[in-house]
């Protein structure tokens, strides 16, 4: 049976389908009250005061209510009450009226010292009454009817009496509390007796079996009783121990929310039980179309036969940590935890994913329409001023939508989407975006290579080949550009173009920008040692501007090495940075505080101003091949490419031409007077070995000082 904090502190609205229960169990309760108090004599009363043992009993049962045992995987304290054995042996001992007092005395007290609210402890208690009430039916069918004045101590013969009796306990407490929460949560009874009905059959199975043996330790002396709690206590505390770690390996250490491994859970028994009503729903139309029209599906159908994922993530949340320090931003995490739990409906998920990122899953929702509702009202929640160590300050959020089954038939796929529809949400500060396919460019045969490339990260099959940047007037090396390769166990060598466009609209593009920085800081570092000083060149995407962390991890990783800033060169392309969050630019501000160079990629693709172009903290301008390409065949392209140069120079930056291929177009552009170039013509991308060979050769070193 369920313990009654199941119900938590509902507050039914007068006149719903809650409150009406709510109301009935009571006075059901009061009435089995009545009938079992009324058939109380004069002697039953003086047995009750003068017999220690009813005393000890209520202390016990009060205790017990005090501390249940915790149901695993539960994201509230759903358990088992361990006064089930105190009261079921009172039940046995003296029968309903001492039973249904004492344990009456031990949910008022303890509702008390909880702070619950008046309808909870009434029901409760009403709860209690109609279970002891049930069993003690059972019981006197069986001719085993006691009272205080009359006790009865059973024997082997009264066990299955005693088994019958207990099972209608357990039955009718559980089937009250689950309808209770199935009311509040909005789910079938089926589904909230399914929840933990094997952990309660497995707990009151040993909480049950215990009460007889309460019972001749209670007939022989009161002295006994004591003796009893040392098993009792052992089986609790291991029980307790066993519980609590189950619950630590599926919730959140920090904030006490379900975890991935709780979620996933969670989304299959809700995905199983969508695919479950559409099945229903649709065997429903084809039934009745025989013999009369198919009737309009209704609309709690059509709710059931949706579930809905969603994937938030806070924004600018690292500049909290960064100015109020991690001890903060943990508070802040668990601010935000109660805040969402407190702004879904009742029945859904929140869980923490992990850093600032959270998921709420919808079990049933309507529509579309319903989950933005839904989604709305989580930012507005959050959007509420915090105040924290004397502070101010506001919370925004980005949220992606994912529907089952209208955009995906899985936990992991739905979590994908979700996160395509967050990062969508983000780039246009739109605050709330549901998955559309139109901004996906995923297919079936890339989600597979997504898959494979979650594996590649870990396995190390991505590595960093090294193309050569080239002086036009000397020919001395100016610095190399890292191209990210993978080398695919089955598909061989591939280019970014082949696997960057996925992981750049999911959180895998965080973990590849790591290591790309963390290989290309490691290369430089050896070049460096062999006094093969050359500065390396890594390209950030757009999702990486909206990293916060990546300026720590950069300095970080030159401090770690020993490398000056000016050792390691960030390329962010033109349309990137004219088209993303101002706070995506505040990153590169701070890149640019850092004293680490920038470059401006593919120039000449978007739609720079003049005025946005000087006021960019970059030193370097590229131009991209779609314009080097055709210098030499196309007249335009030539006058295109000579007045980006010209603008360059007036700027004081260096202009770089991308993809020369042959000795035309290289002379071309340093007759524009183009400062350096990259391609084919100078050097295809290298590994790291071939690369550092081409170093030895074409560096010069500085000379060894005179002995």
């Amino acid at each position: 049976m369920k313990d009654p904090n199941n119900t938590r502190n509902m507050a039914p609205r007068r006149g719903s389908p809650l409150w009406i229960y709510f109301v009935v169990v009571i006075l059901l309760g009061v009435a089995v009250c009545a009938a079992a108090f009324a058939g109380l004599t004069r002697a039953d009363l003086d047995a009750l005061a003068g017999n220690p043992v009813f005393w000890i009993l209520g202390c016990f049962i009060v205790f017990g209510e005090l501390r249940p045992i915790i149901t695993p995987g539960s994201t509230e304290t759903n358990g088992a009450t361990t006064s089930t054995t105190f009261a079921f042996a009172a039940l046995l001992y003296a029968g309903l009226p001492v039973a249904a007092a004492l344990q009456a005395i031990a949910v008022v007290t303890c509702g008390v010292f909880r702070g619950r609210t008046p309808h909870r402890i009434a029901f409760n208690a009403a709860q209690y009454t109609l279970s002891l009430g049930a069993a003690q039916l059972v019981l006197a069918l069986a001719g085993d009817l006691a009272t205080p004045a009359s006790t009865w101590v059973p024997d082997g013969a009264d066990l299955p009496a005693i088994a019958l009796a207990g099972t209608v306990y357990f039955l009718c407490n559980d089937t009250l509390v689950g309808s209770a929460v199935a009311l509040h949560e909005r789910v079938s009874l089926i589904k909230a007796l399914r929840w933990d009905l094997a952990y309660q059959i497995l707990v009151h199975l040993a909480l049950l079996g215990l009460a007889p043996l309460m019972v001749i330790a209670m007939d022989r002396s009161a002295v006994f009783v004591p003796l009893i709690l040392l098993p009792f206590i052992a089986v609790y505390l291991n029980a307790s121990v066993a519980v609590r770690r189950e619950h630590q390996a599926l919730h959140d250490a920090l904030t006490g929310l379900p975890n991935r491994k709780l979620l996933i859970v969670r989304t299959e028994e809700a995905l199983a039980e969508a695919r479950g009503a559409e099945k229903r729903s649709a065997a429903g139309r084809r039934g009745p179309s025989a013999i009369r029209p198919p009737r309009r599906r209704a609309p709690a159908e059509e709710r059931d036969q949706r579930a809905g994922l969603f994937l938030l993530d806070l924004d600018r949340f690292k500049e909290v940590n960064d100015t109020l320090g991690h001890p903060t931003g943990d508070r802040l995490l668990q601010l935000v935890a109660h805040r969402l739990t407190h702004s879904v409906r009742p029945g859904d998920l929140v869980a923490r994913l992990g850093g600032d990122e959270f998921a709420v899953l919808l079990p049933s929702v309507r529509d579309e329409a319903a989950a933005r509702e839904v989604a709305a009202r989580l930012r507005a929640a959050l959007g509420e001023p915090v105040r924290l160590d004397g502070m101010s300050f506001d919370l925004e959020a980005s949220v992606g939508i994912a529907l089952f089954p209208d955009h995906a038939p899985d936990f992991e796929l739905l979590l994908q989407r979700a996160d395509v529809a967050m990062y969508n949400a983000k780039e246009g500060r739109t605050g709330v975006e549901v998955y559309s396919p139109a901004n996906d460019r995923n297919s079936p045969e890339r989600l597979t290579m997504l898959g494979d490339l979650r594996r590649a990260i870990d396995r190390s099959e991505l590595e960093l080949f090294y193309q050569p940047k080239v002086s036009l007037r000397d020919g001395q090396l100016v610095g190399m550009e890292a191209l990210l390769r993978w080398r695919h166990p089955d598909k061989g060598l591939l280019a970014p173009e082949a696997f960057l466009s996925i992981a750049e609209q999911t959180y895998l593009m965080r973990s590849i920008t790591h290591h790309v920085v963390e290989a290309a800081l490691a290369q430089t570092a050896a070049w460096w040692r062999e006094d093969l000083a050359v500065q390396v060149a890594v390209n950030a995407s757009g999702r990486d501007l909206l990293d916060t962390g990546l300026t720590e991890t950069i300095e970080e990783g030159l401090l770690a090495r020993g490398l000056p800033a000016a050792a390691l060169q960030l390329e962010i392309t033109e349309r990137i940075l004219m088209n993303e969050p101002a706070y995506a630019s505040d990153t590169v501000a701070k890149l640019a505080e850092l004293g680490i160079p920038l470059s401006l990629d593919d120039f000449g693709t978007g739609y720079s101003s003049l005025v946005r172009l000087k006021r960019l903290p970059v030193e370097e301008i590229k131009i991209d091949s779609s314009f080097v390409g055709r210098l030499a065949a196309s007249t335009d392209d030539a006058v295109i490419v000579r007045s980006i140069v010209d603008l360059v120079r007036t700027l004081g930056l260096r202009s770089v031409a991308e993809g020369v291929e042959d000795p035309q177009t290289a002379r071309m552009l340093r007759e524009m007077g183009c400062d350096a170039a990259q391609g084919w013509h100078f050097g295809r991308p290298m590994d790291a070995d071939t690369a550092t060979d081409w170093l030895r050769r074409n560096v010069q070193r500085a000379p060894e000082p005179a002995a």
